[in-house]
């Protein structure tokens, strides 16, 4: 009998081990599976984070309200030089220095310097027009005499002021400070709002011009006269306004006038 109760303790042993062994294997599976089911929330969540942060960059730079500006690539037909038109020189040919010579309006002698320094491509354009003979016989077509501005435009390739498709240039350079165009300056004509809109045409300032700078910036100061702004004055100057389309203080001046020698060197 003793024997028999040693077996069934034994065996009562084994099926507690057997049902504790089974306890814990049981919770063991359910911590793996719940740790596995975490881990798979929360991948999908940091994976739904990360598409909601893309698709939140891809709408703000590509069409939203962060879209960068698009910075033009640089080619053969982007550059400043294909901006111009026609047989434009180099700004080499300014040399980067100082020339000077003498213009005549009518019989006004003025003398003139030109700054090759500051404004090389304006300085090679007159300079080479001067040396072909462009600028002889062409016509002063406007004069403005205003509490703001006294000047007079000459260089027209028509007489009337129209630019000439087959010749300009950019971009602006030495522009006045604050608009203010001081007497004696010698300056490039464009059209409004295009840096690339210079060409033959300048104006002389003979009393102190105010030229609000506009899409474009100001306008590229050539140079100065340094004699004969006065008789320039007096002369022309004084003579009055034909009244044109921009008013009684902008046109033709009364006194016809045309470019009747230049020399420079």
């Amino acid at each position: 009998m003793a024997t028999n109760k040693s077996t069934d303790r034994q065996a009562r042993e084994a099926r507690d081990r057997l049902r504790r062994y089974q306890a814990r294997q049981t919770v063991y599976e359910h911590g793996r599976r719940r740790r596995t089911r975490d881990n798979i929330v929360a991948i999908a969540g940091v994976l739904t984070v990360a598409a909601l942060v893309a698709g939140a960059q891809l709408y703000y730079f590509n069409g939203g309200p962060g879209t960068p500006t698009p910075a033009p690539t640089p080619t053969a037909t982007a550059t400043a030089e294909s901006q111009n038109v026609g047989d434009v020189p180099d700004p080499s040919v300014a040399e980067g220095r100082t020339w000077t010579g003498t213009l005549t309006l009518n019989d006004v002698p003025l003398g003139i310097s030109l700054d090759g320094a500051l404004a090389p491509q304006a300085v090679a354009s007159f300079v080479t027009s001067a040396q072909d003979g462009y600028y002889v016989d062409k016509t002063c077509h406007r004069l403005v005499s205003s509490a703001t501005a006294g000047l007079i435009q000459c260089g027209s390739f028509d007489g009337t002021g129209a630019p000439d498709p087959s010749f300009s240039f950019g971009p602006v350079e030495n522009a006045a400070v604050g608009g203010v165009y001081p007497a004696a300056t010698i300056a490039m004509a464009r059209g409004g709002g295009d840096a690339y809109s210079n060409g033959r045409q300048f104006f002389i300032v003979f009393s102190d011009a105010t030229l609000p700078d506009d899409a474009a910036g100001g306008y590229t100061v050539v140079g100065t006269v340094t004699s004969g702004l006065d008789q320039l004055a007096a002369q022309i100057g004084s003579g009055g306004v034909i009244p044109g389309a921009n008013g009684p203080t902008d046109g033709a001046p009364v006194v016809a006038t045309s470019i009747t020698g230049l020399t420079i060197q």
